[in-house]
């Protein structure tokens, strides 16, 4: 089973992403605050299987990813979802918006929480305030509110605590969603299947079809030896 806490405060977030890879659609993220629910009390709700099986989400099949995000949006003490879409993610590039997509989440928040854990090698409030476009602009207070806040970030943390590990279920879930949504406007594109990551048919339909409106224009979309004809 994954660890509750990494830290002493009760009120602890874990923050992921899913869809950094992509080569269309958004970067997605989501934050969570784990239950505060009695250790007694859990023994007899849905959050006992929900601790059981909760995993890095890539672990996990589809169909179980969905089952859990019901039990984490209803028994977690506040969740939230973010979503960066291709443009501003070609304006600000794709780490600083992985970044961002986790920043915004935390701003949704109620109870405010009192530290975040975050999975991957990068502090949560390393970039603020960057001049930009497009998307949301942080104001001073939302700036100063996120630099209040300790982090730490935990490598593979998602495969070790179960609020980041939650959180990587809500950004995957909701991540494939939309581009489940997409997928009927551009069905060439096969995205009900590769979710935009770079696979080989998704490459094919770029090379035969060029790209569309969801995709990262600042991303190779095909290999160097491919070239797009227009």
């Amino acid at each position: 089973m994954l660890s509750k806490r990494y830290s002493h405060y009760s009120l602890e977030c874990g923050t992921d992403e899913a869809g950094r890879g992509c080569l269309a659609g958004p970067v997605v993220a989501a934050a969570v605050i784990s239950p505060l629910t009695p250790e007694a009390e859990i023994i007899n709700s849905p959050l006992h299987k929900l601790f059981e099986e909760l995993n890095d989400s890539k672990k996990l099949s589809d169909k179980k990813r969905f089952e859990l995000r019901s039990i984490i949006e209803a028994f977690f003490t506040t969740t939230a979802v973010s979503f960066i879409h291709n443009v501003e993610i070609d304006e600000i590039n794709i780490l600083n918006a992985s970044m961002k997509a986790m920043q915004e989440c935390i701003l949704q928040l109620f109870p405010k929480p009192e530290y975040i854990i975050v999975d991957g090698n990068r502090p949560l409030n390393g970039k603020l305030g960057m001049k930009q476009t497009n998307g949301k602009v942080f104001t001073t207070d939302e700036i100063e509110l996120l630099k209040s806040i300790p982090n730490s970030s935990i490598i593979k943390g998602d495969s070790k605590y179960i609020s980041i590990a939650a959180a990587s279920i809500l950004a995957k879930t909701y991540r494939d969603d939309y581009m489940n949504q997409i997928h009927e406007e551009f069905p060439m594109y096969h995205w009900n299947k590769n979710k935009g990551y770079p696979t080989k048919d998704h490459r094919e339909a770029i090379k035969k079809y060029g790209p569309c409106k969801y995709h990262r224009m600042s991303f190779r979309l095909l290999p160097e030896q491919l070239s797009l004809e227009f």
